[in-house]
């Protein structure tokens, strides 16, 4: 466990310090680690810790998974589901804050369009299933950089935003699409 804790100070350390130094190709400095990173750091260790390691965690998973099941295991499955919605919708307005701190206003179009789309995908992408009881904090900020790095590139090579949308549109499913596949393999395989 200690090894496991000094390898993770020692990457943040070494990430820190690469995140310092002045990354611009122009006359205007670019140095510093951008606030989010902390930020998602820690939503992504407590809720990592959470799902992992208590009896809370285990509730949500087994109410995904199968809600009859875990209703006659006696979990309160109207508490859990009611818990779980209040911590997403607070892990929304930590996004909505660090968005509008971003950017400097709020625009009331803010998060419409694709954020819900593209919100769900990257937890797709990152292996969280579409039918509950699967996933990891870890894996849906992975699915969340795939997508933010596909835009990214995108948006970098000049692409028009149809091609952006279809590209987009094409990972997402494909991710929906192998969730489903294994989701039928393991119904024959009986786990």
């Amino acid at each position: 466990m200690l090894l496991k804790v000094g390898a993770v100070v020692v990457f943040a350390a070494v990430a820190t310090f690469l995140l310092t130094l002045d990354r611009s190709p122009g006359t205007t400095p670019i140095a510093g680690v951008p606030y989010v990173v902390p930020v998602v750091l820690v939503l992504l260790v407590a809720g990592t810790y959470v799902l992992d390691r208590t009896r809370f965690g285990r509730h949500v998973y087994a109410v995904g998974g199968n809600r009859e099941a875990a209703r006659r295991a006696g979990i309160d499955v109207t508490r859990v589901r009611a818990t779980v919605f209040v911590i997403g919708s607070a892990c929304a307005a930590i996004g909505a804050i660090v968005y509008s701190s971003k950017v400097g206003s709020v625009s009331p179009a803010a998060g419409g369009g694709n954020t819900l789309l593209f919100a769900v995908g990257a937890a797709v992408i990152g292996g969280t299933s579409l039918f509950g009881g699967r996933g990891r904090v870890s894996n849906a900020v992975i699915g969340g950089a795939v997508l933010a790095t596909v835009n990214n590139g995108l948006g970098l090579l000049g692409q028009p935003a149809s091609v952006v949308f279809l590209v987009n549109g094409v990972v997402l499913l494909l991710a929906a699409g192998v969730d489903v596949l294994s989701r039928r393999r393991s119904a024959v395989a009986g786990r």
